[in-house]
């Protein structure tokens, strides 16, 4: 099984059931060592994300609002806004595995990895949805995180805004929406979605602690410093740093960043 095609297959797979299913079989097959790793395989630059076919794709300032949790359509515009970051990430995860060639093994291992546990988030997230009468593909997305693919062609600009930037964002997110979520008067599905949350929570530090440990090799194969993280970050998102981030300093720390960065970001002493 060539490793590049069989991943560009899984990549352009148009509907959630497939992709699904088609990655699980690639996996275990990649995990029993039944894929070859041929270079010569020509990467596709991908024009449209692999949702475009059942998703409306309208500008991020105009998805819906998550407004009000305490009711259905409250909950259903927050749980299709996380399952649409999380289905985006398994599509950047096996990216990140099938557009960079001649890695050590322990890099596919990885993302391949990280995108495992995205489905499995997907796959949580769109039991809870159904729950309550959706689908993954009823509201309008944005096409955010795909163009943040586009755009990083090299590893070490891959590394850096996809799980040093993006991913690490949700860290400082997920929390200010749980806080909000243990606010509301008890609920049984305002609990399954606290109690999912907390497991999407946990496990993406771990996403973001490899993005880090790839950054660094990406840094040290290019002969660059860490410090050239801000750079990137400064390329395609002007505005990212410019304000005092509201930082998840533990969860930040415990992922691969730095006191020196945590205060550049925060722009206050965090440790």
């Amino acid at each position: 099984m060539n490793f590049y095609k069989e991943l560009e297959l899984v990549l352009q797979a148009n509907n959630s059931v497939q992709k699904v299913e088609m990655f699980e079989i690639f996996y275990e097959r990649y995990k029993s060592s039944e894929v070859v790793f041929d270079a010569s395989h020509q990467s596709l630059y991908f024009e449209e994300p692999s949702y475009h076919e059942f998703c409306k794709v309208i500008p991020p300032q105009d998805v819906p609002k998550r407004k009000n949790l305490t009711v259905r359509e409250g909950q259903i515009n927050l749980l299709h806004a996380i399952a649409h970051i999380e289905y985006s990430a398994i599509d950047l995860a096996l990216d990140g595995a099938y557009r960079f060639k001649g890695l050590p093994k322990c890099y596919y291992d990885d993302w391949l990895e990280v995108a495992a546990d995205e489905v499995r988030h997907f796959v949580m997230l769109e039991k809870l949805l159904k729950e309550l009468g959706a689908e993954y593909g009823d509201i309008e997305v944005h096409n955010a995180l795909f163009e943040a693919s586009q755009r990083t062609q090299t590893l070490l600009e891959r590394m850096a805004v996809v799980p040093r930037y993006l991913e690490a964002n949700g860290l400082d997110a997920t929390p200010m929406i749980l806080t909000k979520l243990k606010k509301l008067p008890k609920n049984e599905m305002v609990g399954k979605i606290i109690a999912t949350l907390e497991v999407i929570l946990e496990e993406e530090v771990d996403h973001v602690k490899k993005g880090d440990v790839w950054f660094e090799y990406a840094c040290e194969k290019e002969g660059v410093e860490k410090a050239t993280y801000f750079e990137i970050i400064q390329k395609y998102y002007p505005r990212g740093f410019l304000r005092p981030q509201n930082l998840n300093i533990e969860a930040r720390k415990e992922a691969g960043f730095s006191c020196s960065e945590l205060k550049y970001m925060a722009k206050i002493e965090v440790c």
